[in-house]
């Protein structure tokens, strides 16, 4: 018997520091790490020592013979990757930390409370005299893992854990509630801490830049999931779901999300974090129909194998591929044909193909995947009627070719779920083609004593494993900086923040209110056999901190 890694594996990396015969796979110092779509255990190998199951932060690990029918296709999943992978059999190397100072105190200041952020503080905390005071404009922490990872996804938020055993250390504060550049300036941050860390994110969307774009019922995937996941940003907002299709441009993880919330049964949502209007919005919902488009063909779809595996266990659903469609670059087709194909990608066509030749259910609601057609004008008046696509090819060299070649869909709903995008830091430069701010290894470029986290350091690629590698990255490189004195000391004490902010008349929330916010959401969701009931509102989620 081996252990599988399944869907929910968040690339943490925590399982390969415990695996007695270094039996799982990319290591953090591989160079497929950093591309990952998951980590794989290779099943020759496996002791069955169950060490991992027990270190996974998101329960993602399992005996092969507990898999049941939902999640069985990753036995194959993990065995495949080992077929044209060889992976050092060392175990991984982890950076060593610097020698820092004796007796003398490091204070750092974090923005933002997401994956990269935490993993950061996690890092700087292992240091003796180190403090870390986190920053955050939500009255809640956590991120993406609180307001982007979807609802019906709930061990990945289990990574959670590990953040608040971080946030429980005695040199960790929360100031939650708390906007900086609003209520407190950079420049009053660097006076009291030696160093700022900027771990804010991708929060913006990118846009298609075609006709019909800004139509009544054409959005972006990035409001849509704060929507749903009950950011309180964008509690407020209303969805136009009464048209039986709708149109999700993108071929990612967050495409999948969007299309499978769109036609999963609500009252099977009921049981999960989705926000409450959110809920009463799908229970009335027309949406039976969800296209997914791609400019590209199957092998190049940047979604995981997981996510893509998951859409055909969704009760009622049918995942739609026309066989025509499952069309191969002339490269990738010629590897395919030699058995030389990377075997993620061949996964990736294979579990296609299983789709294409499924039968349909009369009755179900659908998934439609469209390869090799992209949008090329949003249609209507005042509100979407139907999105013009462009069928393309692949030339020779494998490149992207449109044929001229239209189709019309019918939709009332368009999402377009084609990537989040950086937004500039004030008083920070910022490379606007790249939406990131510009860095050496975290180390933000001209600005000293400023450093970056996680997508606003290198763009929004990566999940949560990768924002361990990024966060652990900047913390070494601010420790480095520190031991070697290139830190100026604060002018002024960081002990005088909390006065500072409610004299400004801002209301700061500690752990203490944080964790009130935690135990109400909870026992509301145990009344109902949720795993909580969020509050939404700024003005709640504050009142119930104090």
């Amino acid at each position: 018997m081996a252990h599988v890694i399944t869907q929910a594996c968040c690339n943490d990396a925590s399982c390969q520091t415990v695996c007695p015969v270094n039996c799982i796979h990319p290591g953090l110092d591989e160079p497929e790490f950093a591309t990952a779509e998951m980590l794989y255990i290779d099943p020759a190998a496996c002791i069955d020592c169950g060490a991992c199951v027990d270190e996974c932060p998101v329960s993602a690990i399992r005996p092969d013979d507990k898999l049941d029918d939902t999640n069985h296709h990753f036995l194959g999943i993990n065995a495949e990757y080992y077929t044209d992978h060889q992976p050092s059999r060392r175990k991984p190397v982890l950076l060593p930390l610097p020698q820092l100072p004796r007796h003398r105190n490091l204070h750092v200041a974090v923005i933002g409370s997401g994956p990269s952020a935490f993993y950061a503080a996690e890092e700087l905390l292992s240091q003796p005299d180190v403090t870390v005071d986190m920053f955050e404009r939500l009255p809640t922490p956590f991120g993406l893992v609180r307001a982007g990872v979807a609802p019906d996804h709930q061990s990945t938020k289990l990574v959670t854990r590990m953040f608040a055993a971080t946030a429980a250390r005695r040199s960790f504060r929360y100031f939650l509630n708390t906007d900086v550049g609003r209520v407190i300036s950079l420049d009053e941050l660097a006076e009291r801490y030696h160093a700022v860390l900027h771990a804010s994110g991708a929060a913006g969307d990118r846009r298609l830049g075609l006709p019909g774009e800004d139509l009544r019922g054409s959005f972006a995937a990035t409001r849509f999931v704060a929507w749903y996941n009950g950011h309180p940003d964008f509690a407020n907002e209303q969805f136009d779901l009464s048209s039986e299709t709708a149109v999700v441009v993108g071929n990612g993880n967050v495409a999948l999300d969007v299309a499978r919330i769109l036609v999963s049964d609500p009252e099977t949502l009921a049981s999960t974090d989705i926000a409450d209007q959110a809920l009463e919005a799908l229970r009335q919902s027309k949406v039976r129909d969800v296209v997914v488009l791609g400019r590209r063909g199957i092998a190049d779809a940047a979604y995981t194998n997981g996510e893509f595996a998951a859409l055909g266990n969704i009760p009622g659903v049918d995942v739609i591929i026309d066989p025509e469609d499952l069309v191969l670059s002339p490269p990738a087709a010629a590897a395919l044909a030699r058995g030389s194909l990377e075997s993620t990608i061949a996964t990736k066509v294979n579990l296609a193909r299983e789709y294409a030749a499924r039968t349909r259910t009369p009755g179900n609601r659908r998934i439609v995947m469209r390869y090799l057609q992209a949008p090329a004008a949003i249609v209507g008046d005042t509100g979407v009627v139907a999105v013009d696509c462009v069928r393309n090819a692949y030339a020779d060299d494998g490149a992207i070719v449109p044929t001229g070649r239209r189709v019309r869909i019918d939709a009332g709903v368009l999402v377009r779920a084609v990537g989040y995008r950086g937004s500039p830091i004030a008083g920070l430069p910022f490379d606007t083609a790249r939406g990131i701010v510009p860095n050496d290894r975290g180390r933000v470029i001209d600005a000293d004593g400023h450093y970056v986290a996680g997508w606003i350091k290198r763009g929004p690629s990566g999940g949560i494993g990768m924002n361990r590698t990024c966060g652990r990255e900047t913390a070494h490189t601010i420790l480095s900086d520190f031991a070697a004195g290139r830190l100026s000391s604060p002018r002024t004490s960081h002990h005088d923040v909390a006065d500072l902010l409610i004299a400004r008349g801002a209301h700061p929330i500690d752990g203490d209110g944080w964790r009130r916010i935690d135990e109400r959401e909870k026992a509301s969701g145990r009344r109902l056999g949720r795993p909580r009931v969020k509050i939404v509102e700024m003005a709640e989620l504050a009142a119930t901190a104090r």
